[in-house]
């Protein structure tokens, strides 16, 4: 039976362009080119290598989001996987981590799977809550922030390091996992794969597809919101210390001063 790996993946504002609020206080998708959040691509990156090391399996790429948000989906799948499912709707602006998992718990469902692979966060709401609630939105276990990651005998194995020691984790499947940016290269998309990615399948879902109710997410059915927005200051010049033999005392008071130390 062949092995259902589907791995969650994020359109993101490039973090090298400018990034800011819209007027209704939500992601600026429109002041930056956007892509595939990079903590995602390790997650194909691993999806992939499972699905090789399999005798039988697909990978399959789920993402919410914008029309934009296919480039995302076509990246992944010019790095090998399968196919993709792109969930877009109008109501879905404004969306926070909660709604996020219902409909992607939805799709996945929807899709089928045995194995569901995140990234360790997003690289612009940097949260990595969402593994956690999606597990809990589907009813299986959870195994998180993992550097390393096989699967065997109907069972995901992995290992999370943490500070002071290292731990060796299994969870039976089907089984949420996320993986860490230590979890191994992510490969480039080679000339062949990115002229394939053009023939692959891409599903379009939207809230009726997936029986949710309009009300549940967006801005209005979000449990968290942003009440308001700073710029940030521009940088100011720093403060220059000339070493006259004391130098090193006005740097000692300098970072006492602003407790650093």
């Amino acid at each position: 039976m062949s092995l259902r790996i589907v791995v969650c993946v994020k359109y993101v504002p490039d973090a090298a362009g400018e990034r800011g609020f819209a007027e209704d206080l939500t992601t600026d998708r429109e002041s930056s080119d956007g892509l595939l959040s990079e903590l995602d691509e390790y997650a194909v990156e691993q999806a992939l290598r499972i699905a090789e090391d399999a005798e039988e399996a697909e990978v399959t790429v789920v993402t919410i989001g914008p029309e934009d948000a296919n480039d995302a989906l076509r990246k992944a799948l010019s790095m090998g996987a399968d196919r993709a499912v792109h969930v877009e709707d109008d109501d879905l602006h404004g969306t926070d981590a909660l709604g996020t998992s219902l409909v992607l718990a939805k799709a996945i469902e929807h899709t089928g799977y045995d194995l569901v692979i995140c990234g360790m966060a997003s690289t612009d709401g940097t949260m990595g809550v969402l593994p956690a609630m999606l597990a809990e939105r589907l009813g299986v276990p959870q195994v998180t922030l993992l550097s390393e990651l096989a699967v065997a005998d109907g069972a995901v194995t992995g290992r999370r390091d943490g500070d002071a020691a290292s731990e060796r984790l299994r969870a039976g499947l089907p089984a949420v996992v996320s993986v860490t940016d230590q979890s191994g290269e992510a490969r480039y998309p080679s000339f062949k794969g990115i002229m394939a990615a053009k023939k692959k399948s891409v599903t379009s879902l939207d809230l009726d597809d997936l029986g949710i109710d309009a009300e549940e997410v967006g801005l209005a059915g979000a449990h968290t919101a942003v009440e308001s927005v700073t710029a940030r200051p521009p940088r100011t010049a720093g403060e220059i210390v000339t070493d006259e033999g004391e130098g090193a005392k006005q740097l000692a008071a300098f970072l006492a001063e602003r407790k650093f130390v």
